[in-house]
């Protein structure tokens, strides 16, 4: 994101509520290096067969600069076969939801993100640099207001911003899942159709690497949610997910509390924004918007 980056320079002093667009720090050049494989010549090599790939497949459409291309490539270590299937798999999962999904754009859901503190981001990445997706499904989400289709079409509209940032690209995202005061209002939304259509949407359809997810503040009634999603998870997923309770020491094995808010015992203040703070933010870059909207499978 923006602010102070460890060696203490300042890396864009936007306000803290914007998509970084810039360029990698040299931070992340070097994780990209190790775990992505993003070498020049593999860098060049992966965009040019991906690029060939799209070229000979008239069922599906893309566009195919380099920066585009570079999207779909680092979740998938720089093999084109591996990206361009990512691709079609996104087409796909366009298709099957387009009756949520069709022309989506930010404003079709601004009363949920402004007025509903149900989906928030971290103003600040956490301690290594990765995004950090706040999602309040307690007591604080009414789901006579925002449904859980909202929520989908919000986490869709959030996963299309942080596509833009090149760092998040690399470093990958987090998810803190708070069911603080769950009840069986929220465990009724958690509809096995709901648990599908996302566990679908982030294992086969999501371009982010998603690195851990973290379920805190479950009362005992979460058995009930969690019965309802495990079916659907795959082992990589799995071994990705940590249920904390109401120990944010577990938590803090994995997230510094020097890069936590208060409300979750780290040593930031506590959240004193909302999705309202970041809805501008997503809707600034509404042409990118516009144009995810239009790849995808090619009419018939």
């Amino acid at each position: 994101m923006c602010g102070i980056t460890e060696n203490g320079s300042s890396h864009n002093m936007a306000s803290p509520f914007t998509m970084d667009t810039s360029g990698l720090t040299d931070e992340a050049k070097a994780i990209a290096v190790k775990e992505l494989r993003e070498t020049p010549e593999n860098v060049k090599k992966g965009i040019e067969e991906l690029r060939e790939l799209l070229k000979n497949d008239n069922t599906i459409h893309y566009r195919d600069d380099d920066e585009f291309l570079m999207i779909f490539l680092r979740p998938c270590k720089f093999y084109a076969q591996s990206a361009y299937e990512l691709m079609k798999r996104i087409a796909n999962f366009k298709e099957t939801h387009k009756a949520l999904l069709e022309n989506l754009l930010p404003e079709d859901e601004k009363n949920a993100f402004v007025n509903h503190n149900v989906v928030n981001v971290l103003t600040n990445r956490d301690h290594l640099g990765r995004r950090v997706l706040l999602v309040n499904v307690g007591s604080s989400w009414d789901t006579s207001k925002v449904t859980s289709d909202q929520l989908f079409r919000i986490f869709y509209l959030i996963h299309e911003a942080a596509i833009l940032e090149p760092e998040t690209q690399v470093r990958g995202c987090v998810v803190i899942m708070d069911f603080d005061g769950l009840s069986m209002k929220q465990v009724m939304a958690m509809s096995p159709a709901f648990s599908m259509k996302l566990l679908s949407f982030i294992q086969d359809a999501m371009p982010l690497r998603l690195k851990e997810v973290h379920m805190v503040k479950q009362p005992f009634i979460f058995n009930m949610v969690w019965n309802i999603f495990k079916p659907f998870i795959k082992e990589k997923l799995k071994k990705r997910i940590f249920f904390h309770g109401s120990k944010m020491s577990s938590l803090h094995k994995y997230m510094q509390p020097s890069h936590l808010p208060k409300n979750y015992d780290g040593q930031m203040p506590a959240i004193n924004y909302t999705g309202a703070d970041w809805y501008p933010a997503i809707d600034s870059h509404i042409e990118h918007i516009k144009n995810m909207n239009s790849y995808g499978l090619v009419k018939k």
